[in-house]
């Protein structure tokens, strides 16, 4: 039977060099967690690792750091200090700042909550961090509250909001999925950033390219799974990936992921848990389509 070919448009990743080691595919930073929210955080960091990055880092409020550190012992966890809600204050960037410094990349909010510190510091790392940062859930929640969201940005930025946080981002709290589609193209052109716009055949979209992702099915419409995404696409920039590119890839073998799973379990029962089991696999499905001697 004829190998399927990838979609066109999809970024190709080379074979990994004999020689390489784990600082060459990268350093990523997690930032997020609150007291009673441990576990997104922690999906997102094993999704990165999945992903492939080389060394991953979960900066969390020290209240969660025995329960984030239990989830996974392959990835390392950095203490933040917790305010009386349980959230990372504002402060902390202090601390971060060690970290930020060693980090080829920086993902903010998943579990993150919301807070006056927050909004602050969210908001600082948006505007100071000058290597490619992705902002999910909480993180794009705070920056909806600027004046102008996503101006004044540092670096490469990737969103990834699904229709509710868009709406939020643009302030239209009524707007259709098919119109939100067509501002997200204008969103990132004007602010140059990525939008990654989730949903049925999630758009991708730099304002100059664009990308209508074709794998995925409604078992994704469960808690978590956004935090899969958002530790697949921190994985794929810290291992240098284009912003563009990197959400684009990343998308794609989430979906596939996700694809492959309802294979063995079923769309109502899929859970994010059980979607990283997949990642590999969906890994596996896409470097035999990059080269076919590899199957």
């Amino acid at each position: 039977m004829p190998i399927e070919p990838l979609p066109t448009g999809l970024p190709i990743i080379p074979p990994r060099a004999t020689d390489s080691h784990k600082g060459t595919f990268g350093r990523a930073l997690l930032v997020g967690g609150s007291v009673g929210m441990p576990g997104s955080i922690s999906l997102s960091g094993q999704a990165c690792l999945k992903g492939g990055a080389g060394l991953v880092t979960l900066a969390v409020p020290d209240a969660i750091i025995n329960t984030v550190a239990n989830f996974e012992p392959s990835y390392m966890t950095w203490a933040l200090p917790t305010d009386r809600r349980g959230h990372i204050p504002f402060h902390a960037k202090a601390r971060l700042s060690e970290k930020l410094t060693l980090s080829d990349c920086l993902a903010v909010g998943p579990g993150l909550g919301q807070s006056t510190g927050l909004f602050h510091l969210v908001s600082y790392l948006y505007e100071t961090f000058t290597k490619p940062m992705i902002i999910d859930a909480d993180g794009l929640n705070l920056l909806a509250k600027r004046n102008v969201p996503l101006v004044g940005h540092a670096g490469p930025r990737v969103v990834t909001p699904h229709l509710g946080e868009f709406r939020r981002l643009v302030g239209k709290p009524h707007l259709a999925m098919q119109d939100a589609r067509t501002m997200a193209v204008e969103l990132a052109k004007g602010q140059q950033v990525v939008v990654v716009l989730k949903g049925p055949q999630t758009l991708v979209t730099d304002g100059q390219r664009t990308w209508h992702n074709t794998t995925g099915n409604p078992g994704l419409a469960t808690g978590g799974t956004g935090d899969v995404l958002t530790g697949l696409i921190t994985a794929l920039l810290a291992q240098s990936l284009d912003v563009y590119e990197a959400a684009v890839l990343a998308v794609f073998l989430h979906g596939l992921a996700a694809d492959l799973a309802i294979q063995e379990t079923t769309q109502a029962g899929l859970t994010a848990s059980d979607l990283l089991s997949f990642i590999e696999e969906a890994w596996r499905d896409y470097q035999s389509r990059c080269d076919p001697s590899t199957t």
